[in-house]
């Protein structure tokens, strides 16, 4: 049996449609904090389970029976440490077999300060003593795709990567190679550093914006403290603001690029042009 964590997220969605090709539904558990929210999975005929990362007693339950498991990292930065730490050992006390756990590209030496707490995890995953496997994935190409209409709106796509160069991928990529080291056997101990095959920088981002929707589009680059500012200013939290920026800074030093080809490698063809991104976000914008 395959639990996936976080299933009602966007990820957790995609790698369940995915596993489902060559997986029975009665054999995946969909381990989601409001399992209200996951009855379109549960009709489908997966196992729904309540699984809260902030609420360790609800945990232990949605591993019962569980082989391998599948750690998509929470999206509340800040607090993952403690969280992962708590499905970790969860899983332990379920007799988990396999952990799999999404991590980021190059987490043991990423200038992003997102990898902190990636870094702890994988800490954490190595002194459990359950056999794991790391998804260190790179950037989401949906990730910059969500400042294309404010980008045609403005005339201006703005960030603070500098001429850094970013090998992005389509999170259905992602959500395959999850599913693939999920059916896969032999995977522990296996680190996989997951990037799309080609790459850009967002120089070369706002250009296609503009190509593809027929308006000037420039990219302005930004100091770290002037980007978290407008990303405030545009209505952001301020702890996502300010990921952000420093993540585009962690960019300017190429720690969002990687030309190994192992996410195209893993799911078996190339990975989504980030180009085809930009233009079906502009299409269905």
């Amino acid at each position: 049996m395959i639990a996936i964590t976080g299933a009602t997220g966007q990820l957790g969605r995609q790698v369940i449609d995915t596993l489902l090709k060559s997986v029975a539904a009665k054999d995946i558990v969909a381990a989601v904090r409001s399992p209200e929210k996951a009855a379109d999975l549960a009709a489908r005929g997966l196992q729904v389970r309540q699984a809260d990362y902030a609420q360790p007693a609800t945990l232990s339950g949605a591993f019962a029976g569980v082989e391998k498991l599948l750690l998509i990292s929470s999206s509340e930065v800040g607090q993952r440490e403690a969280q992962h730490q708590a499905v970790i050992d969860a899983a332990r006390r379920a007799g988990v077999k396999l952990i799999a756990y999404t991590s980021l590209l190059h987490a043991d030496r990423s200038p992003l300060g997102l990898g902190v707490e990636h870094r702890a995890t994988e800490a954490a995953l190595q002194a459990s003593g359950i056999p794991f496997v790391i998804l260190r994935n790179g950037w989401y190409s949906e990730n910059y795709a969500a400042s294309i209409a404010p980008a045609i709106a403005h005339g201006v796509f703005a960030g603070a990567a500098g001429e850094g160069r970013i090998a992005s991928a389509a999170r259905q990529d992602y959500a395959e190679a999850a599913a693939a080291v999920l059916v896969k056997e032999d995977q522990a101990g296996k680190i996989y550093e997951l990037a799309g095959d080609s790459a850009y920088t967002l120089t070369e981002f706002a250009a296609q914006i503009a190509a593809s929707s027929g308006k000037s589009v420039s990219y302005q680059n930004l100091s770290e403290a002037d980007f978290t500012a407008l990303l405030k200013g545009a209505g952001l939290p301020d702890g996502l603001a300010a990921m952000l920026a420093d993540s585009d800074v962690g960019a300017s030093q190429q720690g969002l690029f990687d030309d190994s080809h192992t996410l195209s490698t893993l799911i078996g063809r190339p990975t989504t042009p980030w180009q085809q991104t930009v233009e079906a976000t502009i299409k269905h914008s």
